[in-house]
């Protein structure tokens, strides 16, 4: 007779908590595979050795067959006789759970930096790709990772954002299930501190320290910290297990970064294990070139190293919640900023850890970065696609018809939902939900964002027979190199190309700003019939 048993071995003294792997020697206990999890034809991925022929094998979960991590006996009909398979302790780490994390999206500050889109609206909810908001990134890559536990924080214009978080994440077709999103808007409490709107990214998480000490959130272990200026899609829970793996109270994920953009990011250093040994935010000058390091630790080719010389944070960190808990409330009280001050004041002095990011990244937080990303999406071959069934993006559900298009010429472009196009051009474009484009219209290297609500074919007949402009862009119309926010007013025989070259320029009174030598036409703005800009 054949049977299975589960055996526990600590009535014996001895108990075996690890995984069973043919693993080359030397691909375990190297100084690489610690940081890496690659060595000799195996990847260490997640708590788990891969095989790269496919495969894996993860401790702690149960198959239905036997439990990993525990001995496993199979009795023969010979008494005498006992095979046992045990799975050896190797590192014997947790399995991170993803109900074990709670996320918190930071709402950004005033937004000056995405300012004219910020003028009425937070960060988060600025438009991007042609129908999503910013906040659905983030919102996306929780859900995704398994996480149902977000706590957003707002402060500056946050009327929209709250808005498209109703709409999209509460009572929808998405289901957290036990989880939920929670908006935690800056307010005043009582006392000397309360008095004061958040001061920073720290701040903000310090000033409800007590929303995460409530008994409903005790199950939390981890807390993640995220931006809400960021483009990128990423598995949290294979950030948030290299944390636990490597025994940090903080690990910060970083990537590759080239001359061009260093001085705009944290940049860091760190060893061969993967720990941070030196923080610098944003430096300029002498102490930029200082945090210079040999990125072939990242296992770049000598070329690519030459070309991406720094480290830099994304502005994504994983926290042991007591350990955030405590840094906030006891070691540095007087600490505002993650970025600026807590992590180079924790690198000091606390176990603080690289996660190396290996895929597309973009800080879109500035109006340059934000405008490419935006037409990168454009591309044959994009880098970055909204597009994948296993990792869907979310946003709001709008209902809309399809769009329209009526003898046009449209190459390399995206057209979202509800839009009306006669006879135009779109080249290397966005077109926004329930856009209007009119007869002649040349659009290139151009962001419409769209409009929030239709015009009828009554109402804008009556407005072109007033003079007046309606919602969309009118006849014969040419723009190039623009970005149009939203329910923008643009009429007949306009030209918008910026000719000479300007980089910067504020002309609120006529509807429109330049940044970075892009012309933006502000959310509302009413663009009169044979303007030329």
């Amino acid at each position: 007779m054949i049977m299975g048993s589960l055996v526990d071995f600590t009535s014996m003294g001895m108990k075996f908590n690890g995984c069973v792997n043919r693993v080359k020697n030397g691909a375990v206990g190297s100084v690489e595979s610690e940081l890496w999890g690659e060595c000799l034809g195996m990847k260490f991925k997640g708590g788990s050795f891969q095989s790269k022929l496919g495969g894996s094998d993860r401790c702690g979960s149960w198959d239905g067959k036997g439990r990993k991590g525990v001995t496993f006996n199979v009795l023969t009909s010979d008494v005498n006789q006992e095979t046992m398979i045990f799975q050896a302790p190797m590192f014997g780490t947790k399995i991170a759970d993803p109900k074990s994390v709670a996320s918190i999206i930071l709402g950004g500050g005033a937004g000056t930096q995405l300012f004219p889109l910020t003028s009425t609206r937070a960060t988060p909810a600025v438009p991007i790709g042609g129908c999503y908001q910013l906040i659905d990134v983030p919102m996306s890559n929780c859900i995704n990772s398994g996480i149902n536990k977000i706590f957003i924080m707002t402060q500056f214009n946050s009327q929209s954002l709250n808005r498209h978080i109703c709409h999209t994440y509460h009572g929808g077709s998405i289901s957290f299930g036990d989880g939920f999103v929670e908006v935690l808007a800056a307010t005043q409490t009582p006392g000397e501190a309360g008095m004061n709107w958040f001061q920073g990214t720290a701040d903000a998480v310090r000033q409800f320290i007590w929303v995460f000490e409530d008994t409903k959130n005790k199950n939390i272990e981890h807390i993640l910290v995220l931006s809400g200026d960021h483009l990128y899609r990423m598995d949290y829970m294979d950030f948030v297990q290299k944390h636990i793996d490597s025994g940090a109270e903080i690990t910060v994920s970083c990537v590759p970064m080239d001359d061009s953009r260093a001085s705009d990011c944290g940049l860091m250093k760190i060893d061969k294990t993967g720990r941070v040994i030196q923080f610098c935010e944003k430096p300029k000058g002498a102490d930029l070139e200082a945090m210079k390091v040999d990125t072939r630790i990242l296992r770049l080719s000598h070329q690519e190293a030459l070309k991406y010389p720094y480290i830099a944070s994304m502005g994504v960190y994983v926290f042991r919640r007591d350990f955030l808990l405590k840094l906030l409330r006891w070691n540095y009280p007087t600490l505002n900023d993650f970025g600026s001050e807590i992590i180079p004041a924790a690198v000091k002095e606390h176990n603080v850890h690289a996660y190396v990011f290996n895929d597309y990244w973009e800080d879109i937080g500035t109006i340059r970065p934000f405008f490419d990303a935006n037409l990168a999406l454009t591309s044959q071959s994009p880098k970055f696609q909204f597009y994948d069934p296993k990792t869907p993006f979310f946003t709001s559900p709008r209902f809309l018809p399809p769009t329209k298009m009526d003898k046009c010429k449209i190459t390399d472009a995206i057209i979202s939902h509800g839009c009306f196009l006669r006879e135009c051009a779109v080249h290397h474009s966005i077109v926004g939900i329930r856009s209007r484009l009119e007869t002649g219209v040349e659009l290139k290297d151009t962001m419409m964002m769209g409009a929030d609500y239709y015009e009828t074919e009554l109402e804008i007949a009556s407005m072109l027979l007033e003079g007046k402009v309606p919602i969309g862009v009118g006849e014969n119309t040419r723009i190039r190199n623009c970005i149009i926010d939203m329910n923008a007013r643009i009429g007949k025989n306009v030209v918008i190309e910026n000719k000479d070259g300007v980089q910067e320029a504020d002309r609120p009174n006529e509807g429109f700003y330049i940044r970075s030598g892009i012309v933006i036409i502000v959310k509302n703005a009413i663009i009169k019939d044979g303007t030329v800009m």
